[in-house]
């Protein structure tokens, strides 16, 4: 065997990966075309299958009912690396590109992660490298990142064919990730002068709630005094969570958006079940502890105004996500030599979610961003508009980051998993997710 030093294996790669961009490119638009919501990626998870086939990696399927889990390992022990894509849409019906039948829409260019992943699959096994390193590379194609569609997925918990409504969790729940040592994902963000890639930063944990008020219905015109409003309830519940913002400390971050998802059967009756989606994000689980405490007691308040009742269930969501920083100045010393050190940016704290925070809590992970779309994030308007940037950029700095954490018998890969600090364990982060889920009924003196 003749050894390669460490830039000749980065240099085998990265020509691979620019040699077959244009391939990957278009399975991404392929993706973009056949989107599909939260546990229904089964076209999807039959494009990731048939390439990582074509290549030649073996792979699990099925697993919480879409994802994929392919093992790229080479003869030497060392550390456990995971390369991650998202399968699913978000349900944007006026994109351009959803599903006319559905709504569903790439709005989040997850269609791009898939792209990256596999032609990091693609570049690392036909470039024939994994004898020059140490340890193996695990591909997961994971379903349900976006918390969407929450009545349906509940339905898939009730039936027992899931318990978490999103992928990762669900993942860990399995023991998908219990021979992971480190993780990586870049996920596509809004276009911006001079900037092409963006690290670093943190992120808002989240808990949702479905909420259902129920009245008495009673003819609307003729004889209202006979009824109970349950939309009104909602409405007082709302102003009252309304209410509520300024007692929320800045540096906790909080956001509370909800939804109306049931708003009365006929305009001619009273409304006698309405039906309400909330999520309650913040910086740190105590402070959406705190939030959530508010807003039941919003809630309760609207029921008890009308004297009707209401059920509060409440769902783990994500956790706050943290990038490591060593994991994050390897990565860094990559994307510095493909894109110019001005041309990348820290992120600070942002307000959305993402169940890659979940696994940061669990183990070392990175979470980037390119700066490749237009429009805004999850909006109609959301669209990728340099692929060339997306995949092949993205793609050779995440997979000179998985050679440099393999290289040298895994000393980098050792080192990153060595000095990481758990915030939790498996089985405490599973009791706090079950901590969070619960069902409470609500009426006048109860």
């Amino acid at each position: 065997m003749n050894h390669l030093n460490l830039e000749e294996i980065k240099q085998k790669v990265f020509q691979n990966i620019d040699s077959n961009r244009n391939k990957y490119i278009e399975i991404s638009k392929k993706i973009l075309n056949n989107p599909e919501s939260g546990y229904r990626e089964y076209k999807t998870a039959k494009t990731v299958t048939d390439e990582l086939s074509r290549i030649g990696i073996p792979y699990e399927d099925k697993i919480a009912l879409t994802g994929v889990k392919a093992i790229l390992e080479g003869p030497n022990p060392g550390p456990t690396i995971a390369i991650i894509g998202e399968l699913d849409s978000n349900i944007v019906k006026a994109h351009p590109y959803s599903d006319k039948n559905t709504g569903a829409a790439h709005a989040c260019g997850h269609n791009i992660q898939i792209g990256i992943m596999l032609a990091i699959a693609n570049a690392i096994k036909s470039s024939n490298v994994m004898q020059h390193l140490f340890g193996k590379i695990i591909f997961i194609a994971v379903p349900a990142e976006e918390y969407i569609e929450i009545e349906y997925r509940n339905q898939l918990r009730e039936s027992g064919s899931i318990e978490f409504l999103v992928g990762k969790s669900e993942f860990v729940k399995l023991g998908e990730f219990d021979d992971i040592d480190i993780a990586m994902m870049t996920h596509t963000a809004g276009k911006q002068k001079g900037i092409k890639f963006e690290v670093g930063g943190t992120f808002n944990g989240m808990i949702a709630k479905l909420i259902s008020f129920k009245g008495v219905a009673s003819h609307a015109g003729s004889a209202p005094y006979l009824g109970v409003n349950a939309l009104y309830a909602s409405n007082i519940a709302l102003s009252a969570i309304n209410a509520q913002r300024e007692t929320f400390r800045e540096e906790d971050t909080i956001r509370i958006h909800p939804i109306i998802t049931r708003g009365g059967e006929a305009v001619s009756a009273i409304p006698d079940d309405v039906g309400i989606e909330t999520f309650i994000r913040g910086k740190t689980i105590d402070a959406i502890i705190s939030a959530s405490k508010k807003v039941d007691r919003s809630i309760k308040a609207g029921a008890l105004a009308m004297g009707g009742s209401v059920d509060i269930n409440t769902i783990p969501g994500f956790l706050p996500l943290h990038n490591n920083d060593l994991l994050q100045e390897i990565y860094l010393n990559n994307l510095d030599k493909i894109v110019k050190p001005s041309e990348i940016k820290q992120r600070g704290h942002e307000t959305g979610s993402s169940d890659m925070g979940d696994l940061s809590n669990l183990i070392p992970i990175i979470h980037p961003f390119v700066s490749v779309a237009t429009g805004k994030g999850h909006g109609l308007d959301y669209l990728i508009e340099d692929y060339e940037l997306a995949i092949a950029d993205s793609s050779k700095s995440m997979a000179g980051t998985v050679i440099d954490l393999m290289y040298n018998n895994g000393i980098k890969g050792k080192e990153v998993k060595e000095k990481f600090n758990p915030v939790l364990t498996k089985k405490e982060y599973l009791s706090l997710l079950r901590s969070f889920s619960k069902i409470e009924n609500y009426s006048e003196g109860s």
